[in-house]
């Protein structure tokens, strides 16, 4: 691998790294040469995802945590540094849209309570960025050395059709991601953010597929606004994680956000 983009000798932690995407960017982060550590709730897929690491030849631990409990997190510190080493790299990759603060034509915006949407904005703004970057990043500070990369969604630069709280608690991500970049620049962290386009995941398939597999009006939609006129696949966001990840490939990158997109949000009519 090129020197570039070359990670041996970072400790990368991805936080929702139980996750399909999270997952995917943790077996890339290892497969450039860094030790990764995968924190999320679920710890069956992430023993799983830790063991496929490994079985690649990667060094990887799986670590129980809560991103929206900062004790959760500050635990889980402890366990990857005396595990891996201090960390270097931090992905914020935990988030989801929950249906009840879905619009839809029987759920409108004045039916979605107070307490379900700050619990969107516990989990995509605090448990997403906050308070990892609360955890994690002061060390980097310490040592003048880090990369902390945000993950963000087209729905942060364009408010789509029914996503509401989603799409408000994104757009918060991208306005923290840029406040944290200043912050912090002068202490040697960098901190960007990857905006990706339409990646199914287990959580959306029914909105986008017919039980025979055939793909609902939404999905039609979508690729109609898509240039590529596909879905992504979790593996095309690995090569921009890296870049971003690498302190010799981007060390003059910061407050930027990286579109993972096939041309979504290039596209008008």
């Amino acid at each position: 691998m090129s020197a570039l983009f070359d990670l041996t000798g970072d400790v990368a932690v991805v936080v929702g790294g139980t996750g399909v995407l999270g997952g995917a960017l943790a077996e890339g982060l290892a497969a450039a040469g860094a030790s990764v550590a995968v924190l999320g709730r679920n710890t069956e897929r992430g023993l799983a995802r830790a063991a496929t690491i490994e079985a690649s030849g990667g060094k990887a631990v799986f670590v129980a945590a809560d991103a929206s409990d900062r004790d959760s997190l500050a635990a889980a510190l402890e366990v990857v540094t005396s595990s891996l080493g201090a960390p270097s790299i931090l992905v914020n990759a935990a988030g989801g849209n929950d249906p009840k603060v879905t619009v839809t034509d029987t759920h409108s915006i004045e039916s979605i309570s107070a307490s379900d949407w700050a619990a969107a904005f516990d989990l995509n703004l605090m448990g997403g960025a906050l308070l990892p970057s609360q955890v994690f990043g002061p060390g980097m500070c310490e040592r003048g050395r880090g990369s902390i990369i945000n993950i963000a969604s087209v729905s942060a630069h364009l408010p789509l059709s029914r996503v509401v709280a989603y799409s408000s608690a994104k757009a918060a991500v991208l306005n923290f991601t840029q406040f944290l970049s200043r912050e912090w620049a002068k202490r040697g962290v960098r901190v960007n953010s990857i905006t990706p386009g339409f990646f199914p995941a287990e959580q959306n398939r029914t909105l986008l597929f017919q039980p025979d597999g055939s793909p609902t009006a939404r999905t039609q939609a979508i690729w109609g606004h898509t240039p590529m006129a596909r879905f992504g696949e979790s593996a095309e966001l690995v090569g921009a994680c890296i870049f971003l990840a690498s302190h010799a490939a981007s060390s003059f990158v910061t407050g930027t956000d990286v579109r993972v997109d096939g041309g979504f949000l290039s596209q008008t009519i």
